[in-house]
């Protein structure tokens, strides 16, 4: 029986002899071993089974240290053993095994291996030799694997959990592999060149993921679910370039922590109202698309490069198109007040279109919201105001692309009409 895990044995009279340990935990294989007897029997008879010890081996020490178990455990430390660590105090010698970075289920059954052996109890797992553990085992220790083919594809085996880094491009994948969204040391995952058309919601499970590579491939869509899920917290860097995405969720904004986003090559048709809510965002390219015009909150943003080239802009129109109302609707007033006052809703409150309907609010340039009754009107903006670096967005050297305004009432749009001229 075998755990691999990060190890850290820490001497617990060093301190009294003015030494430190080194702080720091290193990769190990774990073995729970049959001990071989010392000598023969007396009398020539047969003997019983031999208690069982642990062998802790690393990549230089292969030969491994052997510490007993029988009744030799004076402490275990499992509060997180869910985050795969745990700590087991040993009498003789008085050290203390500090086990981190482990699967967190494999490290349940490896302490219930060792309780057993603890107490004298037969361990009903099949335990390991004593032997000198192979080069081969410290394999699973892997923090990075590329894979560029689908010859190199694992079929038969699992991905080593302790990735870090995984790439799989050009493997003619349809989906995305289960196995993967098991990996929870992930940080990078990189799925470029394949045929995947769907992303699973457990995507957003891999909490640590900062970078995600989904370029070249056939999504038509980004799920809310995913924009709602843990990678609001983690993820840096998002490639969708070369899909066939028409439009993003208004969710999409919710990943706040973004710093790049390379959108190129799909068949965007608009950006999501709310972009400028991406206050992190430094990196945009979104370059081959159709988009005809840019959201007002666009101008929010603070880009260091920004590529909208090869877009369908159209020219800003001369007339506003006019929706207002007055009185205001019932509607109307009650989103407004909702939305002024940030008064919490859901589709467990009210009914879920309405929910849509506020989510898509737009914004006036006074900075209030409105949900249908307002004006509209559309500007050139100079994008040099929004990124340092910008590249041109025609062949004819332009670097200005249709911004549209909305204005929640005619004075609004009467102070600002110098804007629009």
């Amino acid at each position: 029986m075998k755990l691999h895990c990060e190890v850290e044995v820490v001497g617990r009279h060093l301190p009294a002899l003015g030494l430190r340990n080194r702080g720091k935990g290193v990769r190990a294989v774990l073995s729970l071993c049959q001990q071989t007897p010392k000598g023969p029997p007396a009398g020539g008879e047969r003997g019983g089974p031999q208690p069982a010890c642990l062998l802790i081996s690393t990549l230089k020490d292969k030969r491994g240290t052997r510490y007993e178990l029988k009744e030799n455990i004076e402490q275990f430390f499992t509060k997180f053993v869910d985050e795969g660590k745990a700590t087991v105090r040993l009498k003789t010698p008085p050290v203390d095994i500090c086990l981190s970075k482990a699967n967190s289920s494999s490290l349940k059954g490896f302490l219930s291996a060792v309780r057993l052996a603890h107490r004298g109890c037969d361990v009903e797992a099949p335990l390991s030799a004593l032997t000198p553990v192979k080069t081969s085992e410290f394999e699973k220790f892997k923090t990075k694997m590329v894979i560029t083919s689908k010859k190199d594809y694992p079929l038969s085996k699992n991905f080593p959990y302790y990735l870090e880094h995984l790439q799989t491009s050009y493997c003619g994948l349809v989906r995305v592999d289960m196995r993967m969204l098991c990996l929870k040391n992930l940080r990078k995952l990189d799925l470029s060149h394949n045929h995947i058309k769907k992303l699973p919601a457990t995507i957003g499970d891999l909490i640590h993921l900062q970078e995600l590579n989904l370029s070249d491939n056939h999504l038509e869509t980004f799920s809310v679910a995913l924009c709602q899920s843990t990678l609001q917290k983690s993820l840096r860097c998002l490639d969708l370039s070369k899909n066939k995405i028409k439009a993003l969720p208004v969710q999409f904004c919710q990943l706040r922590e973004l710093t790049d986003l390379k959108l190129d090559n799909n068949e965007l048709i608009r950006f999501p109202l709310k972009i400028g809510q991406l206050t992190n965002l430094r990196f945009l390219s979104a370059a081959q698309n159709k988009l005809p015009f840019l959201p007002s909150e666009f101008k929010n943003l603070s880009l260091e490069y920004l590529d909208l080239f090869g877009n369908t802009f159209e020219q800003p129109t001369v007339l506003p198109v006019i929706m207002l109302q007055m009185p205001l609707t019932l509607l109307e007033s009650s989103a407004r007040t909702i939305l002024h006052n940030r008064i919490p809703y859901g589709s467990h409150i009210i009914p879920f279109h309405l929910c849509q309907d506020l989510d898509t609010a737009k914004t006036c340039v006074c900075g209030r919201l409105c949900l249908s009754c307002f004006t509209q009107g559309t500007t050139c903006m100079n994008l040099h105001s929004v990124a340092h670096t910008v590249v041109l967005v025609d062949n004819m050297g332009g670097t200005e692309a249709p911004v549209i305004s909305y204005f929640c009432s005619l004075g609004c749009y009467l102070n600002s009409c110098d804007m629009l001229k």
